[in-house]
């Protein structure tokens, strides 16, 4: 029998693996939003851009849905205060994803040219702006979020939606921006034709380039600019968890001490860059199949390097250190941890199963010539 503990920590794994599957799977379709208006010279060469993630862009959403009820189930306090104090940020993210479903049901209802081009510039926001939110989202936990509990252990938010757009959270959401970009242009390279499959690889190897580069500079940020959260008096972070009351303590590169004490995690970030490189050239090279792997890899490896630099803080103070919800002080009680496992290992492997068979159903590169026979996708 699993104790509490083991079990927190198995969930924060399954959050881990749900904002994964979210960034591979949903990352690709907002990737293509951001840039079809730019490898679709015309508009018959967007709407076969379009057309590739039309039927699964609704289905790749469930791992957004399935994150936000692990946090609800899991973390409600977490739940509580980043919703409460980031409601502008979510109203945002909520009104970028409200475009997508709106702007591929009318983009097509009127051939007319200013009509089709203000639906493409929304498309663009609904695949673009959630990838800079997430990424400042992320640098902002790493800066610590500007909240704090009264005496009812009430959340009180202190700061304001322009506080959030800290030069690092900026830069973070460049690292997001680029990997999404990088991960739409090579699903893009692989599921349509020329000539936007040559434009995607191009525009793939500069994504590519510019994440890597965001990615070593806010690495660096964070090591030697940046002052990091720890628990004071815990030796060895991933294992060890302080009691109820724990003091949280300021430190020049604080954010590296799960590093520090389990040096194998390096190979995360390294691996981030590697990936990274070998979806750059990979792309050169004509191979969008290996390289949307490799970009997948670079994503997974990327949401990983930031979860273990953060453990075990959810979401950390800036107003009151102490105050910082942490995997173990904000989490579920031991029943419904358990019994929400229990629902994840059934519904999980179903979730899988089914996305598999649509993408095996769906195989196949959507040409010009193609859409030309098909009038129904115009």
């Amino acid at each position: 029998m699993l104790d509490y503990d083991t079990l927190r920590i198995i969930w924060w794994l399954i959050l881990g693996v749900l904002l994964i599957g979210f960034a591979i799977m949903d990352g690709f379709d907002l990737g293509v939003g951001a840039i079809f208006r730019f490898i679709g010279r015309t508009d018959e060469e967007r709407r076969a851009l379009l057309a590739s993630v039309e039927p699964v862009w609704d289905g790749n959403q469930v791992w957004f849905i399935l994150g936000g009820g692990a946090v609800f189930a899991a973390w409600p306090e977490l739940y509580a205060a980043s919703f409460s104090g980031l409601y502008l940020a979510m109203l945002l993210l909520l009104a970028a994803f409200i475009l997508r479903p709106v702007g591929f049901t009318y983009r097509n209802k009127l051939t007319n040219v200013r009509w089709r081009a203000a639906w493409d510039w929304a498309l663009f926001v609904g695949g673009a702006v959630p990838a800079l939110l997430f990424g400042v989202a992320v640098g902002n936990l790493f800066l610590g979020v500007p909240f704090h509990f009264d005496d009812l252990h009430r959340s009180i938010y202190t700061g304001g939606f322009f506080e959030l757009l800290h030069p690092y959270a900026l830069l973070s959401g460049l690292v997001s921006v680029s990997m999404i970009v990088m991960h739409g242009s090579t699903y893009a390279a692989l599921k349509v034709g020329e000539p936007m499959s040559d434009r995607a690889c191009k525009l793939g190897q500069t994504a590519a380039t510019t994440f890597m580069l965001a990615f070593l500079i806010a690495g660096v940020w964070v090591s030697v600019a940046m002052d990091g959260y720890a628990i004071e008096d815990v030796v060895g972070k991933l294992t060890a968890h302080p009691s109820a009351h724990f003091h949280v303590v300021l430190t020049q590169g604080g954010w590296l001490e799960n590093y520090r004490w389990h040096p194998l995690l390096w190979v995360l970030p390294g691996g981030s860059l590697l990936f990274a490189f070998f979806t750059r050239v990979l792309l050169g090279m004509k191979r969008p199949g290996a390289a949307f792997i490799s970009s997948a890899l670079t994503q997974a490896a990327t949401i990983l390097t930031a979860g273990f630099a953060l453990f075990p803080f959810l979401l950390p103070s800036s107003d009151v250190a102490d105050d910082g919800l942490t995997v173990w002080n904000a989490s579920s009680s031991e029943r419904t941890l358990r019994i929400m496992l229990i629902a994840v290992v059934v519904f999980l492997p179903i979730v899988l199963a089914y996305t598999t068979w649509v993408f095996r159903v769906l195989r196949g590169r959507i040409t010009l010539e193609v859409l030309r026979g098909h009038s129904e996708l115009y």
